[in-house]
This record gives C-alpha cells, sequence and structure tokens, in this order.
C-alpha cells in the first residue's frame, strides 16, 4: 500500500515533541504540507525544521499557539486557514491518586486534552465538509477504555475524546470527511521515559526499567514492550489517506494489545 499525501495540508497540534512529532514526520514524509504546533516559538520552529530535515519536505512550517485557549485556536486558523488532515494530539498526564485532584485540575485537563480538540474540529470540519475531503483525528488512548487508578483525570479525558469523535463523525456522515480516534497504547515518548525513570530510579538501566513496567503495571500488553511513537504514526497516517474512506466514527487501537477486549 503505497500512502500519497501530497496536495493535502496537514495540522498536528502538540507536536515539538513525542508522539505528535513522530506523526507530523510520517505525515511530511508522505507528502503533505504540515503545520507543526506546539506553545513555545523557539521549540516549535526547531522541531519544524528538525522534520524537514529528516524528511527533505520543504512544506513542513512551525505555528506556534496554546490550543487550549481561543486565542490559540484563532492564531493557528489565521496561520493555517485551510486543512484537509486535523490531528488532535495536544495532551497532558500526569499520576495524582484520584481524591487528591482539586477542581482546578480536572478543569485543565478537560481544557487541554478535550475541548482543545473540540474548538479545532469547530473551526476546521465545516471546511472540509465544503470541501468534500477530509481527515479529523483524536489521539485517544487505551485509558479511555481501561481507566488507570493513578490517573483518573487523564481516562476521564480520553474517554471524552471517544464520544466527541464518534459524534461528530455522525454530524458529517456522507460528506467525504471522516472523523475517528486512535487508541494509543503504553508509549515510549520522553514523559514516560521520565516517567518510569522516577518510578524505578535513576539506578537502574532503563531497558530493565521498561520491562519491569510492562510486566508489573501494563500485564496485558501482547507486545510486551512500549510502543514507539512511530507506531502510532503510521496509524495516523493511514487514517489520512484515501485508503481509509470507509472507516469513520471508529476507535481503532494501536495499543499492543495491552486491551484485554475484542474490540474498544
Amino acid at each position: 500500500m503505497h500512502i500519497d499525501l501530497s496536495g493535502h495540508t496537514a495540522l498536528v497540534t502538540g507536536s515539538t515533541s513525542g508522539i505528535g512529532r513522530a506523526i507530523a514526520t510520517v505525515l511530511a514524509r508522505a507528502g503533505a504540507e504540515v503545520v507543526v504546533n506546539g506553545r513555545d516559538r523557539e521549540r516549535t520552529e526547531n522541531a519544524a525544521a528538525a522534520v524537514r530535515q529528516a524528511t527533505g519536505n520543504s512544506g513542513v512550517r512551525p505555528v506556534a499557539a496554546d490550543v487550549a485557549t481561543e486565542e490559540g485556536a484563532d492564531v493557528l486558523l489565521a496561520a493555517a486557514p485551510e486543512v484537509d488532515i486535523l490531528v488532535n494530539n495536544t495532551g497532558i498526564f500526569s499520576p495524582v491518586p484520584v481524591f487528591d485532584i482539586p477542581d482546578s485540575e480536572w478543569r485543565r485537563y478537560f481544557e487541554v486534552n478535550v475541548l482543545s480538540g473540540v474548538r479545532l474540529a469547530r473551526l476546521y470540519v465545516p471546511r472540509m465538509v465544503e470541501r468534500g475531503w477530509g481527515r479529523a483525528i483524536f489521539i485517544s488512548s487505551e485509558s479511555s477504555v481501561m481507566t488507570p487508578t493513578e490517573m483518573v483525570h487523564y481516562g476521564m479525558t480520553k474517554t471524552a475524546q471517544l464520544a466527541v469523535s464518534r459524534g461528530m463523525a455522525q454530524s458529517v456522515a456522507g460528506t467525504g470527511v471522516t472523523v475517528n480516534s486512535v487508541l494509543a497504547g503504553p508509549t515510549l515518548t520522553e514523559g514516560v521515559r521520565q516517567f518510569i525513570t522516577e518510578l524505578f530510579g535513576e539506578e537502574m538501566p532503563f531497558e530493565e526499567a521498561e520491562r519491569r513496567f510492562m510486566a508489573e503495571g501494563r500485564p496485558t500488553s501482547l507486545l510486551r514492550r512500549l510502543i514507539r511513537p512511530e507506531e502510532i504514526a503510521n496509524m495516523v497516517t493511514y487514517l489520512s489517506s484515501e485508503h481509509s474512506s470507509a472507516t469513520t466514527g471508529a476507535a481503532l487501537r494501536a495499543d499492543g494489545g495491552v486491551l484485554p477486549t475484542l474490540i474498544p
């Protein structure tokens, strides 16, 4: 299967590192013009330059904006008014005992993880409908189905994304626009590496810490290792292409088999 995204523009939020940056890189490699987004201008510019260098795609450009705010969404819309592929990847996570989470954190997690994607979809998806083609993708998590005890507030936002993406898909039925979610499993990002290192201590080699984390913390994983960001990006790139035209309103698993269910 050859995926050619030439002629399409993709916006990937939260793409200065981790899964988002991997998605931006693979989309650019497939020929899409890519808008790299982050809150910090210098970091966003550096990430876009790195993606350009890695892919040879001169159509990669940075737009620094905080998508958790209305003002940030307006900045993105002004800088990139025509987007064919919207990847709502921005997200935060942190382990906190559920009864210690204050109202302000519940609100912050909802604003960043859920409302940012809702807001951008509201701005971009109707324009896709007018053109008769488009892709909106929410980067969710296995935590949407299997709520992590140590991060209930995070799990709540990931579950909300599934409801939002399904409802939006129903709203654009028959238009040529698809809306889907990707359930990313435990992935080796900078944040996860730090989390595991703090969990087991810096003196333990990371490879051993990774094995222990998967065995003790994610024992249902069939991969028995952390997923690499590029593996999530490959699923997103497929969903961004013409080949996925019959897939919409779906929650697709790229979870390494960590969910012990047949369907999400």
